[in-house]
């Protein structure tokens, strides 16, 4: 069984109560970056009915957390340094389905997704008042959700985010980025790496830099191509623009790019990189 994901209708909560006394609610809060953990938490904190269990920074620990502990709410951080929150939903197995309220720090392909779907979704940086109107629905949700009907809903997601990713591989060799009014195109083997930088994603290519409000995971999605390969949680590189591999007297690695940029390569990522150069 997966968790259900928030589903309003403007009909459904038209006439809706306000969040109303209930008995206490456990939650598990979702997310890979500690700050952002911390904001759910000190939001939650306000409500003396909602019972905080857990705290998780991971896809993997997320799953076990999930299985053990059966929260009735998660909030649920769409990228994760290990997975998503679609691989989450799809690999968890419970008897009951908590409720899931998405974050994102901005993901227009799954965005799309919930245009499509009308699921609601939390999109970083939000305002206190965007949180709060999101639990109350919630806690309201809960007390008289049909389950049957929110599992045909986050299938219906699932199946559509799975078409829509695999045209989105072969759609385009080029990368749009999009300047005020403007949107250009710039080759994808033109790019030689691409760093985080908060919510935004600097590209580089020759001489130039490029500024999009997205996440490293997603770009790695859209730029589709396996010699685009992340050796940081912050840095993704072109392999083709892989100088040097400089190994430390301590263990430790730098990418050397063709313009002499010089990158640490995380511990996470150093076996699949190091498998991937054939090192």
């Amino acid at each position: 069984m997966i968790p259900i994901i928030i589903y309003f209708y403007d009909s459904l909560f038209k006439n809706a109560p306000n969040y109303v006394s209930m008995s206490e609610v456990t939650a598990l809060i979702v997310d890979d970056e500690k700050l952002g953990r911390k904001r759910i938490v000190d939001l939650l904190s306000v409500h003396s009915g909602i019972k905080i269990i857990g705290e998780c920074d991971s896809a993997e620990s997320a799953i076990l957390n999930i299985q053990a502990k059966s929260p009735e709410l998660v909030f649920l951080d769409i990228h994760l340094e290990d997975a998503t929150g679609f691989d989450v939903l799809q690999n968890i197995r419970v008897k009951k389905a908590p409720l899931v309220i998405f974050v994102t720090a901005y993901d227009e392909f799954a965005l799309k997704a919930f245009d499509y779907s009308a699921f609601d979704y939390l999109l970083k940086p939000f305002s206190d008042q965007r949180f709060q109107d999101s639990l109350e629905k919630a806690l309201n949700q809960i007390q008289m959700m049909d389950h049957l009907e929110y599992e045909k809903k986050v299938h219906s997601i699932l199946k559509f985010l799975q078409t829509n990713e695999e045209a989105d591989k072969i759609y385009t060799n080029k990368l749009p980025i999009r300047t005020g009014n403007k949107t250009s195109f710039i080759e994808k083997s033109e790019i030689k790496y691409v760093t985080a930088s908060g919510y935004y994603a600097e590209i580089y290519t020759t001489g130039k830099m490029y500024v999009l409000r997205i996440s490293l995971p997603e770009i790695l999605l859209s730029l589709s191509s396996p010699q685009f390969i992340r050796i940081h949680r912050s840095t993704i590189v072109n392999a083709e623009e892989i100088l040097e591999i400089i190994h430390s007297d301590y263990s430790e690695i730098d990418v050397k790019m063709s313009d002499n940029k010089l990158f640490r390569l995380s511990k996470s990522y150093k076996k699949k990189f190091m498998e991937y150069i054939g090192i």
